[in-house]
């Protein structure tokens, strides 16, 4: 079964203004996340400033699959339509898409492929070892 993100649109002038949640934790993409304190965080915010950095993906695998956090991780800044089959199999849960995405688009993306043969960041049994 595929992980389905929340998608967002992001919102400039929403993002210049932005002020700290209760539960909420951003992580720039150099942070070790082992490092970061999780109790009574209930959303992280990993940070994409270049769609060609990657270093959101480790982050999100880590936390899902050695940290077990449970809560949501919402991917953030320089955000494509293309990215998100790896970010929902990396463990983000949600996505804010970067203002000139098209979020009918980005859906049809995620929906391309029902299943996978491989594990992933949340669901680790490969596709025969599951029960159908």
């Amino acid at each position: 079964m595929n992980s389905q993100l929340k998608l967002l649109v992001s919102n400039s002038s929403e993002a210049s203004a932005e002020v700290a949640e209760a539960g909420v934790l951003s992580l720039a993409n150099d942070a070790d996340p082992r490092a970061a304190d999780l109790s009574g965080i209930t959303r992280i915010e990993l940070q994409f400033p270049k769609f060609t950095d990657g270093r959101a993906f480790s982050q999100a695998f880590l936390l899902r699959r050695r940290l077990g956090f449970q809560g949501d991780i919402r991917a953030k800044g320089d955000v494509l339509v293309d990215q998100l089959q790896q970010m929902a199999r990396s463990g983000f849960s949600s996505a804010e898409l970067r203002a000139d995405q098209n979020l009918d688009t980005a859906q049809r993306q995620l929906d391309r492929f029902a299943n996978f043969y491989q594990g992933d960041a949340v669901h680790t049994q490969p596709h025969f070892a599951s029960a159908t």
